[in-house]
């Protein structure tokens, strides 16, 4: 069953999407019915487990949404896993080498083509159980936020089968030497390494997305030329909602 998602994102039209970290499926299908072009469920750092990825994953089919997955790491059992509970995506955390970029992809791809082990018990029932289309159903989205990452970037971009980069802003300040994830004092320097990236992607002619702290960021970012940008994220979301309506009742 075909949404198109994986190939608007191969097209780089702008998307954006919203990123969860609870076990709240309910919460989430509120927030898939509000507009997003998608809603990612973060399983690397989240508080979700597998069965709250399957949860929440139903949750925001209700409207027809696609679900990606940050996977708990580089692996072809997590990613398998993510994509047989009928994730239109994957985005593979610390990928640092064009090595790294082969083995993601090859775990999103059914033989011949890749090394992903036939079981989609979930995900037949949106994508189909056909492996050639759902190959091309599902996109495989790989982080830079490493040094060694920046380094390869170029190569990394060009890895046949990789949709897109995705670039982790926390980490990736750190790795270039910010004494925080959010340091000022790094901000040039970072600003160059989003430049490398995105030209790295524009020539491999793949996607390029980034992790956003609010919306205004996201605006900024795709203006910037990525074409792909998630805002984060449900926990923090609630909390500043609680304490501005706190504030406002005390006033």
């Amino acid at each position: 069953m075909s949404n198109g998602f994986a190939a608007r994102l191969r097209a780089g039209e702008k998307t954006i999407g919203y990123w969860v970290v609870l076990d709240n499926p309910v919460g989430t299908e509120r927030i898939a019915r509000t507009g997003y072009d998608y809603v990612c469920i973060d399983a690397q750092h989240g508080l979700v487990d597998s069965r709250a990825v399957l949860s929440t994953i139903t949750a925001v089919d209700t409207f027809g949404v696609p679900s990606m997955v940050r996977v708990q790491a580089n692996d072809a059992f997590w990613i398998g896993q993510a994509l047989d509970t009928g994730a239109r995506g994957v985005i593979v955390p610390m990928v640092d080498s064009v090595a790294d970029a082969e083995s993601a992809v090859a775990a999103t791809r059914y033989p011949p083509v890749g090394r992903r082990s036939y079981g989609p018990m979930r995900s037949q029932l949106r994508i189909g159980p056909v492996p050639a289309a759902a190959d091309e159903e599902v996109a495989c989205l790989v982080m830079i936020e490493t040094p060694d990452g920046l380094a390869n970037v170029k190569e990394i971009a060009g890895v046949p089968g990789v949709d897109g980069l995705y670039v982790g802003p926390s980490d990736l300040r750190l790795a270039l030497g910010g004494r925080s994830s959010t340091d000022p004092d790094l901000d040039e320097r970072f600003e160059q390494a989003l430049t490398e990236i995105l030209a790295a992607a524009a020539s491999a002619g793949i996607a390029c997305g980034i992790h956003c702290p609010d919306g205004a960021t996201a605006a900024r970012r795709l203006a910037q030329g990525f074409s792909y940008a998630s805002v984060a994220c449900d926990l923090v979301h609630l909390e500043q909602a609680a304490r501005a309506h706190l504030d406002a009742a005390r006033a």
